[in-house]
């Protein structure tokens, strides 16, 4: 089976959603990281202290085949494509995987089995 790490690069707010919508679709376990966007823009600057947006970072390890469904799901349910919105949803290949739980290794090709 081939693997594929997905990264959803989302406002903090929400996270919760698109844990949601990911697990949905077929996502398994997903790591969080936090992290602030420093854009192109001028940060809004309030009474001295600058305003930047707080995000996480979701990532999820998924067998390639299931990888186009979750981010599909993150990308409709997210509303990415909205010019307003600073997400990003991204994939690259896994050569190499060790430490993956059975239980969802057995549920990836559960769904797997599915979607063929």
């Amino acid at each position: 089976m081939k693997f594929v790490a997905l990264v959803a690069i989302i406002p903090q707010e929400m996270e919760e959603k698109g844990i949601e919508e990911a697990k949905k679709a077929g996502a398994g376990a997903v790591t969080i990281l936090n992290g602030r966007n420093i854009g192109l823009k001028e940060k809004k600057i309030f009474f001295g202290v600058t305003l930047e947006e707080s995000m996480s970072v979701l990532l999820f390890i998924l067998p390639r085949r299931l990888s186009l469904k979750v981010l599909k799901a993150l990308r409709d349910k997210l509303d990415v494509d909205n010019v307003d919105n600073s997400s990003l949803i991204f994939t690259f290949p896994i050569d190499h995987v060790v430490g993956l739980n059975k239980e969802e290794l057995h549920k990836f090709e559960s769904e797997i089995k599915t979607i063929l």
